[in-house]
């Protein structure tokens, strides 16, 4: 996991070469976070405030529900990060209730290089992250291949070893990220534009709120499969409050969905989505007649 940052940064001479060098202040974001930028505001604030540590939050829809949140630890008042593959069974409904768990990670960190080497340095050279256990298959590619436990931590998870770590709540466009087809779909379509200084941003017609995409986790659990339903053109999304979509469809830029828009295959072979406007609709394209098989 990604955690295993501050070990490289120690264990490689990094951390003692910048400090050196005379760099106080670290920047740090997952590479797939297209909003993820270095903002001189926000590193001003940072400065200005003495902290140790701050981390970057959104507020949470049901779109972030299953992501990391942020957390007050009661016995300490010391904010923490709780990951979902750390979360009991029993406490899933309480850890994706968003009115609950406001505030979750967009793994925008910001880090005094100086107390990071405080912490390895009374460490032993490690930051004592706590684990994390994923269940996992050989092949992600296949379901049913061996079932295997990855171990991993997470470096947002750092806040917790700072102590006075801070967390700023900044807007939707410091977090767009791409980790799953429903977020390249979103991306890729009208409801995000790309700004003068390159930087992809939810479109100003969607009054601050991002479309709700639901694609069938096993049918575009990889690229290829998003490639394949597009090949003809991304839908446009900028109208629509949420898409769902149940089995493998093939959709194209003649498509416009507004409102409430569900797409169901129940066949094994894709089926093709009328061209035009669906405009609050439940549709099962399997079984009308105006359909083609590809």
């Amino acid at each position: 996991g990604h955690g295993d940052l501050y070990a490289a940064l120690a264990g490689s001479g990094k951390l003692e070469a910048l400090l050196k060098d005379g760099f106080k202040f670290m920047f740090v974001s997952n590479s797939d976070n297209l909003g993820a930028t270095l903002d001189l505001k926000i590193l001003t604030h940072f400065a200005t405030t003495d902290a140790p540590f701050m981390m970057e939050c959104c507020e949470r829809t049901e779109n972030d529900k299953k992501g990391g949140h942020l957390a007050v630890r009661k016995s300490d008042e010391q904010l923490i990060l709780r990951e979902s593959a750390m979360c009991a069974d029993e406490d899933e409904s309480d850890f994706q209730d968003i009115t609950k768990h406001r505030f979750f990670n967009t793994n925008n960190l910001w880090i005094r290089l100086d107390k990071l080497k405080e912490i390895v340095d009374k460490n032993g050279g490690f930051i004592p992250l706590p684990m994390i256990k994923n269940s996992k298959t050989v092949d992600p590619k296949d379901d049913t291949s061996e079932k295997v436990i990855q171990l991993e931590t997470a470096m947002g998870s750092a806040i917790e070893c700072f102590e006075g770590a801070t967390a700023l709540v900044v807007p939707r466009t410091r977090f767009a990220p791409v980790k799953k087809c429903n977020d390249l779909l979103l991306l890729r379509s009208d409801a995000y534009v790309i700004t003068d200084e390159y930087t992809a941003v939810l479109n100003p017609k969607c009054n601050g709120v991002a479309p709700i995409i639901s694609l069938d986790s096993k049918k575009y659990k990889l690229v290829d499969a998003l490639e394949q339903s597009t090949k003809n053109g991304v839908p446009s999304l900028v109208q629509c409050k949420r898409l769902t979509v149940k089995g493998l469809v093939s959709m194209s830029k003649q498509n416009t969905f507004i409102g409430e828009v569900s797409l169901i295959n129940t066949s094994d072979a894709p089926m093709v989505v009328p061209k035009g406007e669906l405009i609050d609709i439940i549709l099962d394209i399997s079984v009308e007649e105006w359909c083609s098989i590809l």
